[in-house]
């Protein structure tokens, strides 16, 4: 799972979609940086929300 949301993660950066991503502070949590805040979110919440924002599914509703 880790793996997929890097590889969506680094399509969404260079899509500029998003300003930065990375491993968060625990094992299963992903930061991802979008509109100018850092987001701590689930590694399964990290892949639906990137999935949304890359246009695969609806678009991205934040928590």
């Amino acid at each position: 799972m880790k793996s997929e949301v890097e590889r969506l993660a680094k399509q969404a950066f260079y899509r500029h979609l998003i300003s930065g991503y990375g491993t968060g502070e625990y094992p299963d949590e992903y930061q991802i940086v979008y509109q100018g805040k850092p987001r701590h979110f689930s590694l399964e919440y990290a892949h639906r929300f990137l999935q949304q924002l890359m246009g695969q599914l609806y678009p991205p509703a934040l928590m």
